[in-house]
C-alpha cells in the first residue's frame, strides 16, 4: 500500500511540473502576440485616378454649397411630387432586386464575423464510448481465443486550440473580408440608386404621356368641330366632299394616336408596380394634370464624385480586398504556429470513469510549414497580384466612366435647354398660324387642305415640346444618378468596421 505522504509529494511535483509547462505555454503565446505585430504583404495605397479640377460643361451651373441641396437618400424629392415620393419609399422597402443585394451584403457581413472569430481559440468537447478487440497475432486458434478479448473504453476530453497570427495572415484575411463587405454595401447602394432612377424615369414618362393624352383629347375635340363645320359647309355648297374626307382622315389619325398612348401608359404603370414589389393587376396610378417641373441640380466638385458614387466606392473597396489577399498569399511561405491544450478522462469502466487516476492531459505548441509545393505558392502570389492590377484598372475605368456620364448629361441638358426655347417659339408661331388659318377657312377664303396642313404642323410642334420635356426630365434623373444620387459615400457598413 502506498504511503500517503509519498502520494502527496508526488501530486505536488506533478502540479509544479504542470505549472511550469503552463508558464512555457504562456511565454510562447506572448511571443506569438509580439510577433503578430507585423503583417506580410503590401499596405493599401489608393490608386491614382484621373480627377479634373472642374467639369468641362460646368459653365452656367450652380455650384453646390456645403449644405448640399441634394438631400441624402431623398434626391427624388427635388421633383416635388408627393405621389412619386410615396412610390420611391415603397421601392426602398419592397423592391426584390434591392432585397437580393441586401441579402448579399448580409452574407458579406457574416464572412467578416467568421474571419474575426479566427482570432479566438477554438474549444472542443467530446465524450464517447468505444468497444474494441485485438487478437494475439498467433496462428494457434486455441491460444488466440483464450488471449483475445473485448474491451470497453470511456473517453471525455476538452481541447483548446489557438493559431497565433504571427505573419498577419488572419489580419490580412479580415482586412480583405471587411473591404469586400464594404464593397457589397456600396453595391447595395448602387443597386438601390439604379432602381430608384428607373422608377423615377418611368413615373416621369407616364406623367408626360398623361399630358400627351390631354393634348390629343383636346385635338380630337377640335378636329371633331372642324369636321362638323366642313360638313355644314358641304351642305351649303361652300366646300367639296374632298374636304370632308380630309377632315375625317385627320380626326381618325388623331384618335388612333390617342388609343396608342393607352398601351404605352400601361407598360410604364406595370413597370412601376414591379419596381415597388407589387403585382401589376393590383396597382394603378390615377392620371393627374401636372407634370413635375425640372429641378435645379447643384454640382459638386469633380473630386467629390469619387465619394458620392457608390459604384466608384465599390470599385475602390475591391482594390483594398485584392491588396489584402496578396498578403494572405505571401503568408503561406511562413510557418503556422498553433498552441493546443487538451485534457480529460479515459477509463475501461463506467463506474470510476471520472476520477483522478483516469485523468490525462497534453499541452504544447506546433510549427508547421510547407517545404516544397511545386511552385503553387509563388503561382498564387502572382495570381493575387494580377487580380490586384485588374481591380485597379477597373477602379480607374469606373472613375473615367463616371466623369464621362456627368459630362454627357450636363451637355445634354444644356443643349436641350436651348432647344426648348427655340421649340417653344416654333409652337407659339404654329398656334398663331393655326388661329389665323381657321379664321380664313371659316370666312371661305382658303380650302380645307390648307387648314389640315397648319393643324398638322401645330400638333407636331405641341408633341415635340412635350417629347423634349420628357427627354429633359429623364436627363435630369440620369445626371442626379451620375452624380451619386443622395448616397453618402462616407457611410460604412456597421458590421464591417
Amino acid at each position: 500500500m502506498t504511503d500517503p505522504a509519498y502520494r502527496n509529494v508526488t501530486a505536488q511535483a506533478a502540479q509544479r511540473l504542470e505549472m511550469a509547462r503552463g508558464s512555457r505555454l504562456l511565454s510562447l503565446a506572448l511571443c506569438g502576440l509580439m510577433l503578430s505585430a507585423c503583417a506580410v504583404g503590401p499596405d493599401y495605397q489608393r490608386p491614382d485616378a484621373a480627377a479634373p479640377a472642374q467639369y468641362k460643361e460646368a459653365a452656367g451651373w450652380r455650384q453646390a454649397q456645403p449644405s448640399d441641396a441634394l438631400a441624402r437618400g431623398a434626391w427624388w424629392e427635388l421633383y416635388g411630387d408627393p405621389v412619386l415620393n410615396g412610390l420611391v419609399e415603397k421601392l426602398n422597402s419592397s423592391n426584390q432586386t434591392v432585397a437580393q443585394s441586401e441579402a448579399q451584403f448580409r452574407q458579406a457581413q457574416a464572412l467578416v464575423r467568421s474571419s474575426r472569430g479566427a482570432f479566438f481559440p477554438s474549444v472542443d468537447l467530446s465524450a464517447g464510448k468505444t468497444r474494441s478487440s485485438q487478437g494475439t497475432g498467433s496462428s494457434n486458434s486455441s491460444l488466440s481465443s483464450s488471449s483475445s478479448g473485448i474491451r470497453d473504453t470511456y473517453n471525455a476530453q476538452l481541447g483548446v486550440s489557438w493559431e497565433a497570427d504571427v505573419w498577419g495572415k488572419l489580419r490580412r484575411g479580415l482586412e480583405a473580408d471587411k473591404a469586400s463587405a464594404q464593397a457589397s454595401f456600396a453595391d447595395l447602394a448602387a443597386m438601390r440608386l439604379s432602381q430608384q432612377s428607373e422608377l423615377v424615369q418611368n413615373y416621369l414618362q407616364l406623367r408626360v404621356i398623361d399630358e400627351q393624352k390631354r393634348l390629343l383629347e383636346a385635338t380630337v375635340q377640335a378636329y371633331e368641330r372642324s369636321l362638323k363645320t366642313t360638313e355644314n359647309q358641304y351642305r351649303f355648297g361652300v366646300s367639296g366632299k374632298a374636304a370632308i374626307a380630309q377632315a375625317q382622315t385627320q380626326l381618325k389619325s388623331a384618335q388612333g394616336d390617342l388609343i396608342d398612348l393607352a398601351w404605352q401608359r400601361a407598360q410604364f404603370e406595370n413597370a412601376i408596380a414591379v419596381l415597388t414589389g407589387q403585382a401589376p393587376a393590383d396597382f394603378k396610378l390615377v392620371a393627374t394634370r401636372d407634370v413635375p417641373a425640372l429641378p435645379q441640380i447643384p454640382l459638386g466638385l469633380p473630386s467629390q464624385l469619387l465619394e458620392r458614387r457608390p459604384d466608384v466606392a465599390s470599385a475602390e473597396r475591391s482594390v483594398i480586398a485584392a491588396n489584402a489577399k496578396i498578403g494572405v498569399a505571401k503568408a503561406a511561405y511562413y510557418p503556422d504556429l498553433t498552441l493546443s491544450l487538451s485534457g480529460g478522462y479515459s477509463s475501461s469502466t463506467y463506474a470510476d470513469w471520472i476520477s483522478l487516476p483516469n485523468r490525462f492531459w497534453s499541452v504544447g505548441p506546433k510549427l508547421a510549414m510547407t517545404l516544397f509545393d511545386g511552385g503553387q505558392r509563388s503561382a498564387e502570389v502572382e495570381r493575387t497580384e494580377a487580380v490586384y492590377d485588374q481591380t485597379v484598372a477597373k477602379y480607374r475605368q469606373t472613375v473615367l466612366d463616371g466623369f464621362r456620364e456627368v459630362e454627357n448629361y450636363m451637355v445634354q441638358l444644356k443643349v436641350m435647354e436651348n432647344e426648348a426655347g427655340v421649340r417653344q417659339q416654333a409652337l407659339d408661331s404654329a398656334r398663331e398660324s393655326l388661329r389665323l388659318t381657321e379664321n380664313q377657312y371659316k370666312a371661305g377664303l382658303i380650302a380645307y387642305l390648307d387648314v389640315v396642313t397648319v393643324q398638322t404642323t401645330a400638333l407636331s410642334n405641341e408633341r415635340s415640346v412635350l417629347s423634349l420635356l420628357q427627354s429633359r426630365l429623364l436627363a435630369s434623373v440620369q445626371l442626379i444618378a451620375a452624380l451619386g444620387g443622395g448616397w453618402d459615400g462616407a457611410t460604412e457598413p456597421v458590421a464591417a468596421k
